[in-house]
């Protein structure tokens, strides 16, 4: 249980040895190349990682001369500053970069519009989310001599969006109901955020990445 500023105590956070336990499979690996390409091809100076997990998006861009600080609410993690994603504790426009991958979703949604906005607020050029989206997809994968591989996922839409209840990690999941697409990316566009790209990882679609560009006031 954790504190997130206020009176009331909730649960968001998983334990250390979650990220050692079964967790690491191919499709993850993935979905790290995702989280590491997008910060490396925004060239940044400086980088904030919210939410550490296992460590090993960090560890790389350390050893790569990246200059990042991880930001995590549980210190057993070892993360440069302790803190939370609802008060973000640096000052305004401090990192070129704001990752922020697979977190937000531990979060009661109700916290999720202030979230973003601490995202934007501490941001000085651009962030990166990657949320569960849980939208039926099916992959289409072609290779065809001398041209090439062709990858598509396809979409199959649900008549009826299923209600999400809390499993002892996340709080909600984009498409289930109450939580869809347009929903989530009109509160990304509230908290000062134009959405350059969003797209699902071929090999893992139950991650969505965002590519979020901050609107110049």
């Amino acid at each position: 249980m954790h504190n997130l500023g206020g009176s009331k105590k909730v649960m968001f956070q998983v334990e250390p040895d979650h990220y050692y336990r079964n967790y690491d499979k191919k499709e993850r690996f993935c979905s790290y190349w995702h989280q590491i390409q997008e910060i490396v091809s925004l060239n940044p100076k400086s980088i904030l990682e919210i939410g550490v997990g296992n460590g090993f998006v960090s560890k790389y861009l350390e050893q790569r001369g990246s200059n990042i600080t991880t930001l995590d609410i549980d210190r057993k993690l070892s993360p440069h500053v302790a803190g939370s994603v609802l008060h973000i504790p640096f000052s305004d426009e401090a990192f070129d970069v704001v990752a922020c991958y697979e977190l937000l979703e531990h979060l009661p949604y109700q916290n999720f519009k202030k979230a973003i906005s601490e995202i934007s607020r501490v941001s000085r050029s651009c962030a990166l989310l990657s949320l569960p989206d849980t939208n039926r997809v099916y992959r289409l994968y072609v290779q065809i001599p001398k041209i090439g591989e062709f990858k598509k996922l396809i979409s199959f839409p649900s008549l009826r969006k299923p209600v999400h209840h809390f499993d002892g990690q996340h709080y909600w999941e984009i498409g289930k109901a109450s939580y869809s697409l347009k929903t989530i990316l009109n509160d990304i566009n509230k908290a000062g955020f134009n959405i350059e790209r969003t797209y699902r990882v071929f090999e893992m679609p139950y991650h969505r990445f965002f590519v979020l560009k901050k609107r110049l006031l």
